[in-house]
């Protein structure tokens, strides 16, 4: 586990232009939280950077995905318009496709 900073010692710091968070969390938890950490040979701080960054990871690729999904839906629906650009795009693609399938029948 990692030593206390004591008063007096300076702190020292990977990033020195880091912010610093501080918040509460139970007892109970900040000990597994440490036995983590001793099992891995990390500090507690190493640990949660960790899952600041997996979170933020998580909630990027959610935004990602979901603005695909919208960019997907809104030209699923102008494809419907027979006289549309990607009407003729997806028709394209599917002769092509067939002929492709129809190479290796």
């Amino acid at each position: 586990m990692t030593e206390p900073v004591r008063p007096g010692m300076p702190r020292t710091a990977t990033d020195p232009k880091a912010d610093t968070l501080t918040f509460r969390i139970p007892p109970a938890l900040k000990a597994d939280l440490a036995a983590i950490a001793e099992t891995e040979a990390k500090p507690i701080g190493a640990l949660l950077r960790e899952l600041v960054h997996e979170r933020v990871a998580r909630e990027q690729r959610r935004r990602f995905e979901a603005e695909a999904r919208r960019q997907s839906l809104e030209a699923s629906a102008v494809a419907r318009d027979p006289k549309s650009d990607e009407a003729a795009v997806m028709r394209e693609l599917d002769a092509e496709l067939n002929e492709f399938g129809d190479e290796w029948r």
